[in-house]
């Protein structure tokens, strides 16, 4: 593999000990959450499945929304090229699930090969990737420096690199450097990632439109909506997506605030992660709340205030469903999320002030004036408020964030026909 930074190189013999200890703990992971045992060998970079004939792309993504951001590229260069196959790998059980009923034509899923010297030689040598495509923030040194080796083309998609990380690079600027320069193409997802990677001396970094705002709506069930609809009978709803911990609260105490003046109002709440479904029970009941739970079966009645969407895969139902979104990491430290999800449902889209994952984006949206940022329960209610009392400006609403999804169209051609020029290279 040629020369290496010496923390790359103590970095490599350490995770090369440590692969089996690291393992097992993957595995215990996985059989957590139900993944087949016959899969959790992928993480050792053993196949379990055939490399197909002809051309293969690989994406590696890290888990579910990324994964789930490089579907519509891979459909769109998958009409490209008939003889064009794809693999995408990720390492969280849950991206394996989603993934499962997603998949585009000619593509197929396996579990990333861990961080060792063997499992990725023996990933490497089944799959034989034609170009390695690597989204967002995953840089595992073995990994990159063995595919490049291989002489494998590599680009780098929807980089982002914040300040305070990129303070840390600095620090090793030789080593990242070192990283970095073995991609090809750098996609960066916004121009503080691209100044960054400048200041790195990655002359070659470009900002483009954030991969996340190509990756068109969430699929849902027209069946499972149309029920839901059914049960709500003509009832208002709106919807909080993606709670973490400490924004469940403002959502019901908002809730509580917007069922004083409509009382029939059904506020569908979606944990980011399902598994905080007694943690909230127990909220509910604190707030004197009557809820139910998704993952039970039941739809709501006329007696239920909030429903608890504790399922995974069906956001794109709660978004179609609900005409108001509060899209919440973005009340606690965690960044924001995706907020392109709702725009193309052309659900009014609500949120806190803590995005900086998405900053860029959100600068569009309110310049667009296609989102409203609220800062509590109070200011939260209120433009709930606003939005309920007046048909004619939810209408508006949703039609300005739609639009502002559907503006995003055209950067999918250039990003797929600049990835195509690497594996045909002119």
């Amino acid at each position: 593999m040629g020369w290496r930074p010496l923390p790359l190189h103590l970095y490599t013999v350490t995770a090369n000990l440590l692969a089996p200890v690291a393992y097992w703990r993957v595995r215990a992971k996985l059989l957590a959450h139900g993944t087949e045992r016959a899969r959790l060998r992928e993480r050792m970079g053993h196949a379990t499945a055939a490399r197909p004939d002809g051309q293969l792309i690989w994406f590696h993504a890290a888990s579910v929304g990324e994964s789930l951001s490089v579907l519509r590229l891979i459909e769109h260069m998958g009409q490209t090229d008939a003889n064009w196959h794809f693999l995408i790998t990720s390492g969280t059980a849950t991206s394996g699930k989603v993934l499962a009923d997603r998949l585009p034509s000619r593509c197929q899923h396996q579990f990333a090969p861990l961080d060792s010297r063997a499992a990725v030689g023996r990933f490497l040598d089944h799959w034989r990737p034609d170009l390695a495509i690597f989204v967002e923030s995953e840089f595992w040194p073995q990994m990159l420096g063995m595919t490049h080796a291989a002489g494998v083309p590599m680009a780098l998609l929807n980089a982002r690199i914040s300040d305070r990380s990129m303070r840390g690079w600095k620090r090793f600027g030789r080593t990242a450097r070192h990283l970095l320069g073995m991609f090809s193409l750098i996609h960066c997802q916004d121009r503080r990632t691209e100044t960054n990677l400048h200041d790195l001396g990655l002359a070659h970094a470009r900002a483009g439109r954030n991969l996340k705002s190509l990756s068109g709506p969430l699929p849902h069930d027209a069946g499972a909506l149309g029920k839901m609809q059914a049960a709500l009978d003509g009832r208002p709803v709106w919807l909080a997506s993606s709670t973490h911990p400490g924004e469940d609260e403002i959502m019901l105490a908002a809730h509580a605030r917007l069922m004083e003046q409509w009382p029939d109002l059904l506020l569908i709440l979606v944990p980011r992660h399902p598994e905080r479904t007694a943690d909230i029970d127990t909220l509910l009941a604190r707030a004197g709340l009557c809820g139910i739970c998704r993952a039970s079966g039941a739809l709501p009645d006329g007696r239920t205030q909030v429903y608890l969407a504790d399922t995974l895969g069906e956001t794109g139902l709660w978004y179609r469903l609900s005409p108001i979104t509060c899209l919440c990491g973005s009340f606690v430290p965690v960044g924001g999320h995706n907020p392109y999800e709702p725009a193309h449902a052309g659900s009014a889209l609500i949120h806190g002030p803590l995005h900086a994952n998405f900053a860029d984006t959100y600068a569009e949206l309110r310049a667009a004036g296609a989102s409203t940022e609220v800062t509590d329960e109070t200011t939260l209610a209120k433009a709930v408020t606003e939005l309920l009392a007046d048909p004619g400006a939810l209408e508006a609403a949703r039609a300005r964030i739609q639009t502002f999804a559907h503006a995003q169209e055209d950067a999918l051609d250039a990003l797929a026909l600049d990835l195509s020029a690497l594996m045909d290279p002119v």
